[in-house]
């Protein structure tokens, strides 16, 4: 009876275990599927990291290559810049040079007249200026011509003499030798051979431009001859010290365009 009871009970002990085994393995199958889960979420994240670390490298190394490609480029400019400055610099230096030769140069021919021209300096008779790179010597009539005639008069030779001695030397500049005279008519007995002031100050500065020439050694494409008239005073003619002042010889040593450099241009880069 007794061993009956004890078989009757087994049948249920086995579904016990059964059943607790089931739940354990359900429990254990449940508890790996969420450590799964939760390691497959952890992968995910650090994939998402990973990806967004590299793309922000990649666009840190996009930024780095434009900015050094940048620095690259300005180097590039400010090289160039660099280049053009020196030239400029250098081209600046042979002008200042030559500009300093320049200003010896007319110096020199300055003073050379000066001291061959002084007696007449100091009577009034030759007036010296110089300006902007020009010498002008101005000579009143009386110097060079003998009162209402266009030929040069003995003391004339012997001062044109020496002023083309000066002039003869001066090989880097044009020589404009105007005539001038005051506003009063030629007399009637001159008329006939200068109707008008024009023509008696065209004759004169000719006559002075062939003396220069034949008698002064300077060569005579260097010189140009023009007459005025009475139209370019340089006092009033209302008084015969200002008449005497207008009747002139103006001698302009001026820039020769033809042997003139032109100077070099560089167009700087704008920054």
């Amino acid at each position: 009876m007794q061993a009956e009871r004890g078989r009757a009970w087994v049948p249920w002990l086995v579904t016990v275990l059964v059943v607790l085994l089931a739940g354990g393995v359900l429990y254990l199958a449940h508890r790996g599927s969420a450590q799964a889960q939760a390691q497959a979420e952890e992968a995910r994240k650090a994939a998402d990291e990973a990806t967004a670390r590299t793309r922000d490298a990649e666009a840190a190394r996009k930024q780095a290559e434009e900015k050094l490609a940048a620095l690259e480029t300005e180097h590039a400019k400010l090289t160039t810049e660099k280049q053009q400055l020196t030239t400029e610099k250098d081209q600046l230096s042979q002008t200042v040079q030559e500009q300093e030769a320049e200003l010896a140069k007319l110096k020199a021919t300055y003073d050379d007249l000066q001291d061959k021209m002084k007696a007449e300096i100091a009577e009034g008779a030759i007036k010296l200026s110089q300006a902007q790179g020009r010498i002008q010597v101005d000579l009143v009539d009386k110097v060079l011509f003998d009162s209402g005639d266009a030929s040069i008069s003995k003391r004339g030779q012997e001062v044109l003499k020496r002023l083309g001695g000066v002039l003869a030397k001066v090989d880097d500049k044009s020589i404009q030798v105007s005539g001038h005279t005051d506003d009063s008519p030629p007399s009637q007995k001159l008329q006939a051979t200068f109707p008008t002031n024009w023509e008696l100050s065209v004759a004169r500065a000719v006559n002075v431009v062939r003396f220069l020439q034949e008698q002064g050694g300077v060569p005579s494409r260097r010189m140009i001859a023009a007459g005025y008239g009475e139209t370019r005073p340089i006092s009033a003619n209302a008084t015969p010290q200002g008449r005497a002042r207008n009747r002139r010889i103006e001698v302009l040593l001026i820039p020769d365009l033809k042997a003139a450099k032109t100077p070099a241009k560089t167009a700087r880069s704008q920054r």
